[in-house]
């Protein structure tokens, strides 16, 4: 028994070295504009826990033999886990890591506190960052705090205008508040993700502190600032369940989760651990959120608000900004795909650049709830359509596969519904806003290569920031496996013909059509048409293919251009 938890300590010791080695690298990237390189370092760095998990269960069983089911000798291993692991910095980290082990050797359903690790509500140990994480810049005028915060980046290249960025940057946060600023507190180290570097702190009033964050990059002429992030709103965009990780040269990066959410206090704690890049851990506090959720409140869950899906059954609570999808046993028509065709569309969107515009999805398996939670008439659905998933035994529901995702309001009920959303109505203006940022969605996705399939308003969500999201990933695909096809002419006498006189190959895809059953209401169509008319001719689609195959990195900023310097 010794060996088995000396076993597991040391793979989970490897695990947390190997990921702050591929971490540690992204400066150089950065500094070498090494972005395919970043990227493959993200890659790689999602793979990791899967794949130690697996390699630590396999050497477990030759290890154990017969015992490796016995719960007997689970259980003493993790009272000796524990106390090995109690002086380890990362001992958060390394209870997940054994949860995750034990999970795969009994296939265990909801959580089993005898053999697993169950995670707290305190995810440090501590309430508050440790002060070495974090730095103070108070000495001087604003433009000294910011120049002097830059130059302890210690890049290994030069500013292009280190003083005409910092002009630019004190203008644009004078612009924005109007209080005196005393100081700004930093964590010390570089947040890295695609092709920018990210200095994240807050700016200290007389009476207030504000989130604050400076965005830089790196050009063919040396680094610059490129934005000045002010406010919880848009550093919380930067955080976004729709980015990639973040990359921090940081030995324990997730102890700066609580200065994080001081910083963006709606963001869930499991939300900051995933966006660091803790994936693994931030499912786990995942599911500790959901159960604190359901001790707080008696409501049940219901039917998620939209139309229902025909591939997915949706349900949530109302006051819990969450929905868990569950795959139906049959899709009806039209529907074409397959269960495991709409897995590997999920797990391309876990690991693909999502753009800002691609809700992540946290996949659970054998997850419980007690059925009393569920209204009758979900339960009862959930039982007839999704049965080979889903099961009852007296008040429990075990639910073998489902994704958990952030709940956003469906945009056709927004368009058509706006009484019926989440949360106050939608004036009319923002509706209009809403389509016009649909639009921009659609060309973000395409630019990461990514085509919705189904462009329907009821695939897509608007966020609390006001930003159009897409969630329906059953028709993904990539933009460079599509057709983009213009629409022939019928020969004279055929124009009234349903079916249509040409060839279509499955791939094939006609943007001439989109505006016709996209269900916009003729006002909301036409500010559509009048920002993203293009989107509707295959030219504007094989131009973005072109610049794919052509090997182009087309990045989408986290940030509107009212944060940007202006230059």
């Amino acid at each position: 028994m010794p060996a088995a938890v000396a076993l597991i300590s040391e793979a989970s010791l490897a695990l947390n070295e190997t990921f702050s080695v591929i971490t540690s690298r992204a400066q150089q990237r950065f500094e070498d504009q090494d972005w395919r390189g970043q990227r493959a370092d993200s890659l790689e760095r999602l793979d990791l826990h899967t794949s130690a998990v697996r390699q630590a269960e396999q050497e477990l069983r030759g290890l154990l033999a017969a015992d490796v089911t016995n719960r007997d000798v689970w259980r003493s291993m993790k009272t000796e886990y524990a106390a090995a692991m109690d002086h380890e910095r990362s001992k958060i980290l390394s209870f997940t890591f054994f949860n995750s082990i034990t999970r795969r050797v009994f296939d265990t359903s909801g959580i089993d506190p005898e053999i697993e690790f169950i995670a707290q509500r305190v995810v440090t140990g501590g309430s508050t960052t440790p002060v070495a994480h974090l730095h103070t810049y108070d000495e001087g005028n604003l433009a000294d705090l910011i120049k002097t915060m830059l130059v302890d980046c210690e890049f290994a290249i030069g500013f292009r205008d280190v003083d005409g960025d910092v002009d630019r940057a004190v203008e644009l946060i004078e612009r924005r508040v109007s209080h005196e600023i005393r100081g700004i507190e930093m964590i010390r180290s570089v947040h890295f993700r695609e092709q920018a570097a990210y200095r994240v702190g807050r700016l200290i009033t007389g009476s207030e502190s504000i989130p604050f964050v400076v965005a830089l990059r790196n050009t063919p002429r040396d680094i610059m600032i490129d934005a000045v992030l002010i406010g919880e709103s848009a550093v919380s965009i930067l955080f976004s369940f729709t980015r990639s990780h973040f990359h921090i040269d940081h030995e324990a990066g997730y102890e700066l989760v609580p200065f994080l959410q001081e910083l963006m206090p709606r963001k869930r704690p499991s939300e900051l651990f995933t966006a660091l890049g803790y994936h693994k851990h931030g499912k786990t506090l995942l599911y500790r959120e959901i159960l604190d959720h359901l001790e707080l409140t008696s409501h049940r869950f219901t039917t998620a608000p939209g139309t229902p899906g025909l591939v997915m059954l949706v349900f949530a609570m109302p006051d819990m900004d969450l929905v868990f999808k569950v795959l139906r046993d049959r899709f009806k028509p039209p529907k074409r795909t397959t269960r495991r065709e709409v897995k590997a569309t999920y797990e391309l969107v876990f690991k693909h650049d999502r753009a800002g515009r691609l809700i992540d999805a946290q996949e659970f398996e054998h997850l419980q709830l007690f059925g009393r939670r569920f209204e009758p008439e979900l339960l009862e659905e959930l039982l007839a359509e999704c049965g080979s998933t889903t099961s009852l035994d007296g008040d429990l529901v075990t639910l073998e596969h489902v994704y958990i995702e952030r709940r956003v309001t469906p945009l056709n009920l927004v368009v058509h519904h706006p009484d019926a959303a989440y949360g106050p109505d939608v004036p009319a203006a923002d509706r209009t806003a809403a389509v016009v940022d649909y639009g921009q969605a659609i060309r973000d996705m395409a630019v990461a290569n990514v085509f919705p399939g189904d462009l329907l308003l009821k695939n897509f969500g608007l966020t609390r920031h006001g930003r159009v999201v897409f969630y329906d990933y059953d028709e993904l695909v990539r933009v460079t496996e599509c057709v983009f096809r213009s629409l022939p002419e019928s020969p004279p006498g055929h124009e009234m013909d349903e079916t249509p006189m040409w060839g279509v190959g499955p791939h094939d895809i006609f943007p001439e059509e989109f505006g016709s059953f996209l269900g916009l209401p003729p006002g909301l169509r036409d500010a559509f048409i009048e920002h993203h008319g293009d989107l509707l001719t295959q030219r504007w689609w094989r131009g973005i293919q072109k610049r794919i195959a052509e090997g182009e990195l087309i990045e989408i900023p986290p940030y509107s251009d009212e944060f940007r310097v202006d230059r």
